[in-house]
């Protein structure tokens, strides 16, 4: 009989074992914590280096071990110190594709205990400057595409920048990233604390500008040692209580397919594969075809992406003619899956089974996981949770909770993986983090036996394919334009996507605008998945309730009913 959930989480975190838990306070409030995780990334990290010769990045022809990693972690890190003056919490932003180097930059900038600043790569130079400035970056670390992007910026703002994989001059205040590293350089000797930051990822922002999520390197790191307490317990399921260290005939191996610049290609992709051994293999840009054939090629065991992903790799035309029998794990998060995808995935792989995980970049990723036969047998829901993240509803109204299980509220969680607030917001941060409890924004329950259900969302938000959409940033862009009488952004069902981004519009009286218009001008202005696809024009002003509010459901529902697409 298979071991119960509960019964296998409590022998994993019992007193002696690996991911033994204790209490301890962080700014006042009483959290619960792996004991034997490492306080800082700088520790965390440090365990590449016991095992040198064993491969560790892939990157289209390039191999990497992990001792070449580490030596060029090294060199960039003497390099931050000693030509650039980076000290601790000095804040040094990343800005590009999935390239070794994003890797390596982070591992070096967390080492050193300077601040990790992960900047969107779609960011367009408003948003990039914006990401700069507001951090108070010292250094950017950028490819060719987002040097360029940056150039007016630097120069403005008096940043230096360190260009990678780039080719020719550079812009002012620029250089080479093999122009400045020192060959066989030593990682600077830096103390560091647990409660010191470590990161800041940026979110959109309800208000029309991203904000700055702040982690500490504890929060990382147990955040990090969360995931493999969660797969240490469903290991012990699957032995029937009996713990073995006998694994799949392919050693472990991910492929990124998800952007470092977010939370879970940063934290239970990246992090997780540095510290355990296993094999990551990069993806340029997110291709099915040549997903499918790098997971052949490689024998990739875990799939990792956004329920978009999954999707795209059943549908494509190669699938039925690639070998992906080395898959164990394929799923994800950042968006709700259908559960006709759930079934989908666990009969069109022969190995693969199904998982999702509900994890914000507030969390650092980490919260409930569904896999295998619990998400056959629970496709809506999205798993449970472990004993150091607390995951209960409170009523949206009032605030008041935990509410009884079964009741409908705003899901909120408390644990040690949490930020500790908004980079230079501190209301944001009071309204998000209350009383130790930090309000997801989303709508949802949670069952007898412990599975969270997410069924809507509080916050003005758009999801697509995994990418957050506030709804007021994007109206924000829209009415910087001068026809623009009156705007309002909302999401429309997509298959594929999610959610697609739509917008109604009344025009100024006199003037005239069309959707390609529109889209052309907030290109220049915000990412491109921002720009709303869908775009229709009233004859009047937009409809309203009794307060004057526009009516947005009213809006999505008229579109829904009315478009052939949806």
């Amino acid at each position: 009989m298979t071991l119960a959930y509960d019964e296998a989480v409590a022998q994993v975190t019992a007193a002696g074992q690996a991911y033994e838990t204790e209490d301890i306070e962080i700014s006042g409030v009483t959290v619960k914590v792996f004991k034997n995780a490492p306080g800082t990334l700088r520790d965390l990290l440090s365990v590449a280096r016991t095992r040198p010769d064993q491969e560790y990045l892939v990157y289209e022809d390039e191999r990497w071990t992990f001792a070449e990693v580490m030596a060029r972690v090294d060199e960039i890190a003497a390099m931050l110190v000693h030509d650039y003056g980076v000290g601790k919490g000095d804040r040094v932003t990343i800005a590009m594709r999935n390239y070794p180097e994003w890797v390596m930059s982070f591992a070096a900038i967390t080492s050193i205990g300077a601040i990790s600043v992960s900047a969107n790569a779609w960011w367009t130079a408003e948003e990039l400057e914006y990401g700069l400035t507001d951090s108070g970056s010292k250094v950017l670390i950028a490819d060719r595409e987002r040097i360029d992007r940056a150039a007016e910026a630097l120069v403005t703002h008096g940043i230096d920048a360190i260009a990678v994989r780039a080719e020719g001059s550079l812009p002012e205040r620029a250089q080479h990233l093999e122009d400045v590293l020192t060959p066989g350089a030593a990682m600077p000797d830096v103390g560091i604390d647990p409660d010191d930051d470590a990161t800041i990822l940026y979110t959109s922002g309800t208000t029309g500008f991203p904000k700055g999520a702040v982690s500490s390197n504890r929060a990382v790191v147990q955040a990090l040692f969360g995931f493999f307490c969660r797969a240490t317990a469903e290991q012990l399921r699957k032995a029937d209580g009996v713990a073995t260290d006998d694994g799949p005939a392919d050693k472990p191996c991910f492929i990124l397919c998800v952007p470092l610049f977010h939370v879970t290609g940063c934290i239970p992709i990246m992090l997780s594969t540095f510290t355990t051994g296993a094999k990551l293999v990069m993806m340029y840009k997110w291709n099915p075809e040549r997903a499918l054939e790098l997971i052949e090629r490689e024998r990739v065991t875990n799939f990792v992406g956004v329920p978009t992903m999954s999707w795209d790799l059943l549908e494509s035309p190669d699938f039925a003619s690639r070998d992906t029998s080395s898959l164990l794990s394929v799923g994800g998060g950042g968006a709700p899956a259908p559960p006709e995808l759930v079934k989908r995935v666990e009969s069109g792989f022969s190995r693969g089974r199904p998982s999702i995980g509900y994890g914000m970049t507030e969390t650092n990723a980490y919260g409930p996981q569904n896999s295998g036969d619990d998400y056959v047998s629970h496709p809506t829901s999205t798993g449970r949770s472990t004993p150091i993240l607390q995951v209960e509803v409170f009523d949206v109204a009032t605030g008041e909770g935990p509410l009884p299980r079964g009741v409908q509220g705003e899901i909120c969680f408390k644990g040690p993986t949490l930020i500790r607030g908004y980079w230079n917001k501190p209301e944001a941060t009071a309204e998000t983090i209350v009383d130790g409890w930090l309000r997801s924004g989303d709508l949802g329950r949670i069952d007898a036996d412990g599975f969270v259900y997410v069924e809507d969302r509080a916050k003005d938000m758009i999801l697509r394919a995994g990418e957050n959409v506030y709804c007021a940033e994007v109206e924000a862009a829209i009415y910087q334009h001068p026809a623009v009488y009156e705007a309002s952004v909302f999401g429309v069902p997509h298959e594929r996507l999610g959610e697609e981004v739509a917008v109604a519009v009344y025009v100024r009286p006199g003037a005239e605008l069309t959707a390609n218009e529109l889209q052309r001008f907030l290109a220049e202005h915000i990412a491109p998945f921002k720009v709303p696809s869908i775009v229709t024009f009233h004859d009047d002003q937009l409809p309203r309730n009794a307060s004057g509010k526009i009516l947005k459901k009213d809006l999505r529902a008229e579109h829904t009913e009315t478009s052939p697409d949806t």
